[in-house]
């Protein structure tokens, strides 16, 4: 019985959220259609043209799998902490905790709304690079592994925001200075072998660099570091974001008033 009311209650959530995200699609999906858009025409047109190849491939080409992650980064991690907080602001999360349901339930509910939109934006993008350059994958299941560890990550960073938060404006607070800058940092738009030794081993602290280089080995075949460093750097700072998410529910801090 305990089990089934888990079920319903993960399921009411994750349900809640995928109606959600596509009934204001223009405010969910679009805005990061346009803006990687953009990038494309802009570094993968203008500029690319000249850059010189990169690892034997087009600059247009080489930027396809950062742009994408980029995109599953940023929607998977605004989607948690602004639906989290939006119910806690309207005081619907304490209808949420009296809901005879565990805190497992609710945290995996949320998480997978996060990974939902991440998914939907990033094959959005995947369909409009191929009007700018070729994408050949090289592992489908290489490239959907790091794309949900990725998105699973940044709704577990999102959901710690979300529940600190305590008015509106703290939410755009770590993307601003946080996730943004290291998003930049992390080997989007160039090789971290084309960094200075210094600089290349501030990059190997920033874990949306392993996300990044993950993801490009996935679809590329070949990347700056292992694919075996990315998914045992992902998992690890899953199982710990996950235990403090846990952790923070159980206490009701940021919740409980």
């Amino acid at each position: 019985m305990r089990h089934n009311s888990n079920f319903i209650g993960f399921y009411t959530l994750l349900r809640r959220e995928t109606f959600r995200i596509m009934r204001i699609w223009p405010q969910t999906l679009l805005p990061s259609v346009i803006t990687v858009s953009l990038y494309f025409i802009i570094f993968g047109g203008v500029i690319g043209k000249h850059i010189n190849d990169m690892y034997g491939m087009p600059y247009a080409q080489y930027i396809v799998p950062g742009l994408i992650l980029m995109s599953i980064i940023n929607n998977a991690y605004e989607n948690v902490v602004f639906s989290f907080f939006t119910n806690k602001f309207q005081r619907n999360i304490e209808e949420i905790f009296v809901a005879p349901m565990s805190n497992h339930a609710i945290l995996c509910g949320y998480i997978c709304g996060g990974i939902v939109r991440g998914f939907l934006v990033g094959i959005l993008i995947s369909f409009l690079a191929l009007f700018f350059t070729q994408l050949n994958i090289h592992s489908w299941f290489l490239t959907l592994l790091i794309a949900t560890l990725t998105a699973f990550f940044l709704s577990l960073c999102g959901m710690i925001n979300g529940i600190y938060a305590k008015k509106f404006d703290d939410l755009s607070l770590i993307p601003m200075f946080v996730l943004t800058p290291l998003t930049y940092l992390g080997g989007i738009f160039y090789s971290v072998d084309l960094l200075p030794a210094n600089w290349q081993q501030l990059m190997y602290c920033n874990p949306i660099f392993y996300m990044v280089s993950g993801f490009r080995h996935a679809i590329f075949g070949h990347a700056e570091v292992s694919i075996i460093h990315s998914i045992v750097i992902l998992t690890v700072g899953i199982l710990i974001l996950y235990n403090v998410c846990l952790w923070l529910l159980r206490k009701g801090i940021g919740v409980k008033s």
